[in-house]
C-alpha cells in the first residue's frame, strides 16, 4: 500500500483523529514541544503512534468481547509500564488508592506483600499478625491461583485488586511452595490491616535491646525514636534492628532510619539514574540525633528488600553493624509514584534509578550477604513467627496457642545476642 493510499485508509478507518487527539491532548500538559505533522515522515513517535493507534481500532472492533476504550488504552498502558521492567506499572484508581494506603500503614485485605520472581506472583513478605500470617503463607510462596483464576500474567495491580475487598469477604488462594510437591489451598477471611511499623521493642537480654521494623512508611523514623528512648532508658548497651521479612517501602524513610543510628554526614545510600534527567543524588546522614556508642546487629533474611537492603548495606559497609541470617531478596531500584496530569487519580510508578551501597555496590538482583549466616527453614520460620507474634501481642492468642510454641528458639536472635554479648565483653576489656 502506497503512502498516500495508507493515509486515505487510516482516515476512513478513524485512526488520524486518535492521533490528533492524542497530540491534543498531551500538549497542553507540556509533553509536546512541537505540533505533530500528520505529513512528516520525520516524526519517530508519530510513526509508532500509528502502529499502537490501528491495534486500538482493531481491538475496538473485532475483539471477541466489547472493550471500552477506557479499557484498552488502559490495559496498554499497563503492558506498556511492566514491559519495561517488573516494578514499574500504570496505575488505575483504586490501585493508586490502594499504594496510598500501603504508605499510610493501613488498609483492607489479608496482609501481604507482593512482586513479581520469574513470572510468578511472589510473596515477598507476609504482614506480621494479619490474615494471611496467622493462615501460615510464607515469604517465596507464589500465588498460582485466586478464586480458581489462574494468576499467570496478571499484572500486579491486578491481582491486589483480587486480594482486597471489604472486612469478612472470603478469598481462596493456590499457592506453590518450595519443597511442596502440589498445589496447597488457603482459604483466609480479609480483615482491616492496621500496621505499626516498628514493634517489639524490649530489654531482650541484660542490656541488649530489641527492636524491629516491618515496613519503612512516613512514621517508620519517628516511631523508632520513641521505641531507641524508651530502650535507652531501660539500660540498654547494645541492639539488635529486625529487618527479616521487611518488604522495604520509602527510600526516605530508609534514610531517616538510618541517620539515627550512624555518624553525621555518613554516607548512606547512592542512587543513579539516567544521565541529565536523574543524576547521582548521595543521601547523607543528616539530623541531631546519631546513636553510635553501642554494638549492633542487623537480622535479616529473604524477606528482607528494597529500603530494608539501604540499611542493612549502610550499616555493612560503615562496620556499624554485624548482619545475621539469610541473604536478602535484591531490590535496589529506585520507583517514583507519579500522578498524572491528565487525571490526578491516575498515576504511573516509574523506575526512575538504581541505589548503591555507600562502598559502591550494585545489589539489585544480587542481595547482601550476612556477616554471619544462620539459615531457618520454612517451617522453622514459620514456628518463630507464631513464637514471636505470641510474645509481642500475647491477648490475641489462648493459652493453648503460646504453650504449643513456648519452647521454639529465634536461632538467628540467638547468634545475634551472642555476637553482642561478646562485643560487650571486648570493650569492657
Amino acid at each position: 500500500m502506497q503512502r498516500s493510499q495508507w493515509y486515505s485508509h487510516i482516515c476512513r478507518k478513524g485512526i488520524v483523529p486518535i492521533l490528533l487527539l492524542i497530540a491534543c491532548c498531551l500538549a497542553p500538559l507540556g509533553y509536546a514541544a512541537e505540533p505533530i505533522d500528520v505529513a512528516s515522515t520525520n516524526d519517530i513517535a508519530y510513526e509508532e503512534l500509528k502502529v499502537f493507534a490501528e491495534v486500538l481500532m482493531h481491538i475496538k472492533r473485532q475483539y471477541i468481547k466489547e472493550k471500552s476504550y477506557k479499557e484498552i488504552i488502559q490495559g496498554g498502558l499497563h503492558g506498556l509500564l511492566q514491559s519495561l521492567d517488573p516494578h514499574s506499572d500504570f496505575l488505575d484508581t483504586e490501585s493508586y488508592r490502594a499504594m496510598q494506603e500501603d504508605t499510610a500503614g493501613k488498609f483492607s485485605g489479608i496482609g501481604i506483600n507482593i512482586g513479581l520472581r520469574d513470572g510468578f506472583i511472589t510473596i515477598i513478605a507476609p504482614i506480621e499478625d494479619t490474615p494471611a500470617f496467622r493462615a501460615g503463607l510464607l515469604a517465596g510462596d507464589a500465588i498460582v491461583e485466586i478464586d480458581a483464576r489462574k494468576t499467570q500474567g496478571m499484572a500486579l495491580p491486578d491481582v491486589v485488586r483480587l486480594l482486597r475487598g471489604a472486612k469478612g469477604e472470603k478469598v481462596s488462594l493456590g499457592v506453590r511452595r518450595e519443597g511442596e510437591d502440589t498445589i496447597l489451598k488457603f482459604e483466609i477471611i480479609r480483615d482491616d490491616i492496621e500496621v505499626p511499623s516498628v514493634k517489639g521493642g524490649r530489654i531482650i537480654r541484660k542490656g541488649i535491646g530489641y527492636v524491629r521494623i516491618t515496613q519503612f512508611a512516613v512514621p517508620t523514623a519517628d516511631s523508632l525514636q520513641k521505641a531507641l528512648d524508651k530502650l535507652k532508658a531501660d539500660g540498654m548497651q547494645a541492639l539488635v534492628l529486625d529487618l527479616r521479612n521487611n518488604h522495604g517501602g520509602l527510600l526516605k524513610s530508609a534514610i531517616d532510619v538510618s541517620e539515627k543510628l550512624l555518624k553525621k554526614d555518613d554516607l548512606i545510600v547512592t542512587t543513579r539514574g539516567r544521565p541529565g534527567v536523574h543524576d547521582e543524588v548521595q543521601g547523607k546522614a543528616a539530623g541531631d540525633v546519631h546513636i553510635v556508642d553501642i554494638p549492633m546487629a542487623v537480622l535479616v533474611n529473604g524477606g528482607s528488600a528494597s529500603a530494608s537492603e539501604i540499611v542493612a548495606g549502610a550499616f555493612q559497609d560503615h562496620r556499624r553493624a554485624i548482619l545475621v541470617g539469610e541473604k536478602t531478596y535484591g531490590k535496589a531500584s529506585v520507583q517514583s509514584l507519579m500522578s498524572l496530569k491528565a487525571d490526578d487519580k491516575l498515576a504511573i510508578r516509574l523506575t526512575i534509578a538504581q541505589y548503591f551501597t555507600p562502598k559502591g555496590r550494585q545489589i539489585h538482583e544480587k542481595g547482601i550477604d550476612p556477616d554471619i549466616v544462620v539459615e531457618a527453614s520454612p517451617k522453622d520460620w514459620q514456628s518463630l513467627r507464631m513464637r514471636r507474634a505470641h510474645i509481642e501481642n500475647p491477648e490475641l492468642f489462648t493459652e493453648a496457642e503460646k504453650k504449643k510454641y513456648e519452647h521454639v528458639v529465634d536461632a538467628q536472635l540467638d547468634r545475634a545476642v551472642d555476637v553482642l554479648e561478646g562485643v560487650k565483653i571486648l570493650q569492657g576489656k
